[in-house]
């Protein structure tokens, strides 16, 4: 990794702890709908492969099947993003060391780009919301392109927009969504160890490092 051009960073459960708003925008909806309410454990498992996937397994956790689910997606969507819109950043916090790893990368003139699921507008309005813009050069989202992690589309898409090679461009993420992305684009990987991957072990996915902190990335490209 001592040839990293650039490098491509995750949001949630990667920069910010973002379980808390996904709590209460996600119950919220349940229960415009009538449908049961979800726990924190239960979201941490859903989250990670955008909205629309995280809405469609509360229902189904709910109990109603794919065709009972499907059936109230566009309204639950709606609701949703209603919901999430007006409390997007209230009951989220940025994890420690993010800023501190943020800067030691850009003082090693590396370009960031913030990659996400999360629809591009409510990323965009998190990261200036918790001050984290000012690092990053673009931004994309869950509905910036045809596919989303993990498939592998979304980080080859960045790395064309930043002019780098995926080999040279390196992911920090938190879950498999982000690992197989990285492998399947042909870019190196680093996970932290903490964040959102579905209840399974971080270490269990693939990568090039693990890190407690985004504070000890740069080290590792030195």
């Amino acid at each position: 990794m001592r040839n990293i051009e650039a490098v491509i960073v995750d949001l949630d459960g990667t920069m910010v702890d973002t379980l808390g708003d996904f709590d209460a925008a996600l119950n919220a909806t349940l229960s415009d709908l009538g449908r049961p309410g979800v726990t924190r454990a239960d979201i941490e498992r859903m989250v990670g492969k955008g909205s629309a996937h995280l809405i469609r397994s509360a229902l189904r956790h709910g109990g109603l099947d794919d065709a009972g689910a499907a059936a109230l997606q566009t309204d639950a969507w709606e609701r949703y993003q209603a919901h999430y819109k007006a409390i997007n950043g209230a009951h989220s916090a940025v994890y420690p060391g993010v800023e501190q790893g943020l800067q030691g990368l850009r003082d090693r003139g590396l370009p960031l780009t913030c990659l996400t699921n999360k629809p591009l507008a409510f990323a965009r309005a998190l990261l200036q919301a918790k001050g984290l813009d000012r690092y990053f050069g673009l931004v994309f989202g869950g509905d910036s392109f045809e596919r989303t992690k993990p498939d592998p589309l979304p980080l080859l898409k960045t790395c064309e927009a930043l002019g780098t090679l995926p080999a040279a461009t390196l992911m920090v993420g938190d879950s498999q969504n982000d690992a197989l992305a990285a492998r399947a684009a042909g870019c190196p990987v680093v996970l932290v160890t903490y964040g959102y991957n579905h209840g399974e072990p971080i270490a269990s996915a693939p990568h090039d490092a693990l890190v407690d902190s985004l504070a000890s990335v740069p080290a590792l490209l030195a």
